[in-house]
């Protein structure tokens, strides 16, 4: 049978998603922005709020959907996956209930402490800011501020890092957050790995290295992430096969945990001197990580959707054993101060020209751009990115770095994500942390 697939989302991780179901199945899209590069691919896409769970299980049955995908947090939390499910179509992505596991941060440390999932830092939650700031005077060494609830991965502030804890006392009695998380900071390099999970199976993708930090040299106020790097093998240049190892033993005692869980768990770990520890787990797709791992997935991935709903095991996964570097450009003032309903010019044939100069592939994701009739126009958020897809780091970057000429005037790019002296840096931090 035929299969049609509900995508919900548009942003560039959903365009990857969007990506590598079209060429097997019928798919839609449904999102409160228009996503030229969805829209490109799909059979459909209607404007509708991501969170807006009633409309969207009725376009579902308006275009005969036999299986969804839902791309942001936001709507996992607001119970899209419960409703699709309720209506009939089989949703790959966590009901509510089991999406805690991101969007309540205080229940995700106690989930790890009641079922002993290895990699759990020590950590204290707290209703009383003026507690959580006597809290942050006692502790001996230096805490990460974490808001229980979503925030785009922009709410942290890390004490020793970002902020002396003066200013996190100030973060907190200032916020108007009602529950925060204090919890001891982790030292080392972060990664992530995601995992296909269905019917109690667990299917590792890649490892990926995110850069959240908004300026090159890792400097400024955290983004939704400026760009990311995977290599030709599972593991990074910095970690061995024994860590990753590890993450996936993580993510593995965590299913344990949850028979039920269905579609991706992203697990954002720190490798420190002691090993491999849990940042947070995300409940989806991460963005930008999609756009290094799915381009790179030879299992079609509706092969996965399918085992996942018809109860199978999911399929092994196979990848193309290549690196990627992915760089993404960002309107002027992002994070903090964005400039928003700037109309920008996006130089497709660029991306193509610089894959074809080095050899390798090139590919370009729309994020949180609007189409309009008459032109692109930025948000708030991330513009787009380009992927440049080689059997080394090194040349992946090159790639993505010669195709952002397609970046045009009031975009930002980090143009140091993927460079040697970068990734080698890296190397050397962890070197240091296991003498």
């Amino acid at each position: 049978m035929s299969e049609t697939v509900l995508l919900v989302g548009g942003g560039g991780r959903e365009h990857a998603i969007a990506r590598a179901v079209a060429p097997d199945a019928d798919c839609y899209a449904c999102a409160s922005n228009r996503n030229p590069g969805i829209a490109a691919l799909a059979d459909g896409m209607r404007s509708i709020d991501e969170t807006d769970a009633t409309a969207i299980v009725a376009f579902a049955e308006a275009v005969g959907a036999t299986l969804a995908v839902v791309g942001p947090e936001s709507a996992l939390a607001a119970g899209v996956a419960d409703a699709l499910d309720d209506a009939g179509v089989y949703t790959f992505g966590p009901d509510a209930e089991a999406a805690r596991i991101e969007t309540d941060k205080a229940y995700q440390r106690r989930f790890m402490r009641d079922h002993d999932i290895p990699g759990c830092p020590d950590f204290e939650t707290f209703t009383d800011m003026d507690a959580a700031c006597d809290y942050v005077d006692a502790a001996d060494g230096d805490l990460a501020v974490k808001p229980v609830g979503l925030t785009g991965g922009k709410g942290v502030r890390v004490t020793g890092d970002q902020v002396t804890k003066d200013e996190a006392k100030a973060y907190l009695r200032e916020s108007g957050y009602d529950r925060v998380v204090l919890e001891e900071r982790l030292i080392g390099e972060e990664f992530t790995v995601q995992a296909f999970v269905a019917n109690g199976d667990v299917r590792p993708t890649p490892a990926v290295q995110d850069h959240k930090r908004a300026y090159e040299g890792d400097e400024g106020p955290n983004t939704g992430g400026m760009g990311s790097y995977s290599d030709a093998d599972p593991t990074l240049p910095f970690m061995d096969a024994a860590d990753y190892a590890e993450a996936v033993e993580i993510l593995e005692a965590t299913v344990d945990a949850l028979p039920s869980y269905t579609g991706v768990l992203y697990g954002q770990f720190m490798l420190t001197a002691d090993g491999v520890r849990v940042v947070e787990f995300n409940a989806r797709f991460g963005d930008p990580e999609a756009m290094n791992t799915l381009p790179v997935l030879e299992t079609p991935f509706l092969d996965v959707l399918t085992a996942a709903r018809d109860g199978d095991p999911l399929p092994e996964l196979d990848f193309d054993a290549r690196a990627t570097v992915c760089k993404y450009a960002v309107p002027a003032g992002y994070p903090t101060d964005p400039e928003s309903g700037a109309r920008i010019e996006v130089d497709e044939g660029s991306v193509a020209r610089a894959a074809e100069a080095a050899g390798g592939d090139a590919l370009l994701f729309y994020a949180s751009v609007d189409a309009r009739e008459d032109g692109l126009y930025t948000t708030t958020s991330r513009a787009f990115a380009v992927v440049g897809i080689a059997p080394t780091i090194a040349d992946a970057e090159t790639i993505a770095a010669d195709a952002l000429s397609a970046a045009g005037d009031g975009l930002r790019v980090r143009h140091d994500i993927g460079k040697a002296d970068l990734v080698e840096r890296r190397i050397e931090h962890v070197t240091r942390l296991r003498e």
